[in-house]
This record gives C-alpha cells, structure tokens and sequence, in this order.
C-alpha cells in the first residue's frame, strides 16, 4: 500500500486534490491532501515563506511515521515539494508531477518566469497590502480552466485564496531531484496552458517526457478518473 501525498498548486488547497484522493483510496492505497499554511480559506498571507511550506510537508509525513511515501505535486506544488524530497530520506518512494513546475535549486518561480511575466508578478506582490496575489475568474476562465462550463469555472474561482507573494519570491530549496534515487514520473493535460514553460520544459529537468492526460491546468478538478489512474499506473511500473 502506498501513501500518496499530495501537494496543490498555487491558490489552490488541499480541496483541490479530494476527487483524485478519494479514487486513490478506493483502489486501496492511503492519500492525503494536505492545504499548505496560508492557503487555508481566510488564511492571512502575510509573511508565509517558502522553507514554512516546506517544513509543513515534512512534519506531516514524520509526524505520522508515514513509510512508502509517494508525494504528488500540481502546478507550483513542485516547489515546496522539491525541498521536502529532500528531508524525507528512505520515506520517500517517488514523486509524481502534474502539471507541475520543477525548479531549479536557488532559483525562485518568479525568476523562473519570462521577463514580462516576471514583472508582472512583482508589481502585483509590490501593490498588494498584504504582498499576496489575488485570484480571479478571469485567470480561471482563461487560464486554469478554459473548458469548463461558467458556473463550475466560477465555483473554483471563489475557492481559490490569494497567493502569499513570497511563496512566489523565495528560491527553491533541496537538492535536484535527479539525484535522489527515487522513481519520477510527469503527468501533463493535453490542454494544459497555464505554465509558464511548456510542460515538456520542466520535464525535461528530471530527465522525463511526460505522460499525456486528458483535461486542461485542472484536471484534477475536471478528470479525476483519468488523473488517479495515470498516478497508480506510475505506481504499477515500479
């Protein structure tokens, strides 16, 4: 039996992740999905930084002595995800990406980004009184979930919490993946184009080509048959 622990995205809770989860769980594995702090609904964003992230994810696997570990990132999910590979040791059994950004150690997603996006999400942190970023339908319907019919593209909107902006700034942490010894796998939606890269950019960082799913950014959201399958077909390959 497998623990998958699984890591949301930007804006995005642990609520994000319950339709895979409870897919997870009935073919007879352990997941949880775990809401990282100030993502919580009504969470105060200020000062969250990026090591708080992922120390949370930590001390919950230790905390629980969880074994045989399987830790499942979406979208920035990948980079307290990052760190925390590397403190979990012989816990860790693999990572699964979905959609998800891989970062290079001491780089930070905002200087990860292209120029013009870079500087727009400085000036949004730089602007906002508690130096978060806001969500908004907008980026739901165009960017997260552009195939969706508007009412359920309005509910993920008024879910999502603003982003604590040094989530976004700090560099990441741990050690490149690569060198942990564990099996990596790389989910992507076939109508993914939320990234700020293509998904076969970050791909590439672990050294894989990705594994095609149906669905858009949130797949997760839209498929998740689909999207628990392709996880614990990664699972059966090992």
């Amino acid at each position: 039996m497998t623990t998958y622990v699984m890591i949301p995205g930007a804006w995005h809770g642990g609520w994000s992740w319950a339709p895979v989860a409870q897919r997870l769980r009935a073919a007879g594995h352990q997941a949880a999905t775990l809401t990282l702090p100030g993502l919580g609904d009504g969470d105060d964003p200020r000062d969250r930084r990026l090591s708080a992230a992922v120390d949370h994810i930590v001390r919950f696997v230790v905390d629980r002595d969880l074994r045989d570990v399987v830790l499942v990132a979406h979208s920035w999910g990948g980079y307290p995800v990052n760190g925390a590979a590397g403190q979990l040791g012989d816990r860790l059994a693999g990572i699964v990406y979905y959609g998800a950004q891989i970062p290079v150690t001491g780089r930070s997603l905002v200087d990860d980004n292209p120029a013009e996006a870079e500087a727009m999400l400085r000036g949004l942190i730089d602007s906002s009184p508690t130096r978060s970023i806001a969500p908004t339908l907008e980026f739901v319907q165009h960017i997260f979930m552009q195939d969706a019919a508007p009412e359920v593209q309005r509910l993920v909107a008024d879910l999502l919490t603003p982003m604590p902006g040094d989530y976004f700034l700090d560099p990441a942490e741990g050690p490149a993946v690569t060198t942990l010894g564990i099996p990596l796998h790389y989910l992507l939606g076939d109508e993914d184009h939320a990234p700020p890269h293509p998904g076969e950019v970050f791909a590439r960082r672990a050294g894989l080509t990705p594994i095609a799913v149906p669905g858009t950014h949130e797949g997760l959201l839209t498929h998740p048959e689909e999207i628990a399958k392709a996880i614990l077909a990664t699972n059966a390959a090992h």
